[in-house]
């Protein structure tokens, strides 16, 4: 009787041990999107992110953090020739980022790791404008936007507190976003999340 009270005594302490390790919780946040590579003169824009993150403390100084976040994405442009032309793409992924973290210390860490994004919505909005005349219309562009998004993401995540913490990272896509364009996604983000 007693070797089994130790046993589950043991196992009780390990899952607590194994409970305080793992956190999970929402977390979002503002990007400034864009688009770089060869020939691309694209601007940026402000956009947002939502989801959620885990983090699987595996000892004092690493970390592993997936997360599942909808992110908002696109780059937008404006020339003129006679007229005005302004042009918005809104391309919007689910992005599944596994960032490994070290921990610099006890609260602030370094985060590093792959990203893959899966494209849910793409549109194009071209305003043109010459005058006092305004014409605006909005393009359907998922038949040319690439399905799949691949990225490197780096940044620091600051613990505020046990719970909260801010975040700032960049993305940088590694794959082409169209299928006829050479431009790939850019994604500086700030972001808050909360801990369970």
């Amino acid at each position: 009787m007693k070797k089994i009270a130790i046993a589950l005594m043991c196992v009780f302490m390990a899952t607590g041990t194994a409970m305080a390790q793992f956190t999970f919780g929402p977390k979002v946040g503002v990007d400034y999107t864009h688009y770089w590579g060869k020939d691309v003169e694209h601007g940026g824009q402000f956009n947002y992110q939502a989801g959620l993150f885990f983090e699987y403390r595996m000892s004092d100084k690493f970390a592993i953090a997936p997360e599942i976040v909808f992110a908002a994405q696109g780059g937008k442009y404006d020339y003129v020739l006679g007229v005005t032309f302004k042009e918005t793409d809104h391309v919007n992924y689910i992005n599944v980022p596994v960032m490994l973290k070290y921990y610099v210390t006890y609260d602030l860490s370094i985060d590093f790791g792959p990203q893959v994004g899966f494209n849910v919505y793409s549109k194009n909005t071209r305003e043109v404008k010459s005058g006092s005349e305004k014409i605006k219309e909005t393009t359907d562009t998922k038949d040319i936007t690439k399905a799949v998004d691949f990225g490197l993401g780096l940044g620091l995540t600051y613990d505020i507190t046990d719970d909260v913490f801010i975040q700032g990272r960049y993305t940088m896509g590694m794959t082409e976003v169209f299928k006829h364009s050479k431009a790939k996604n850019g994604n500086a983000q700030i972001s808050i999340g909360y801990r369970f």
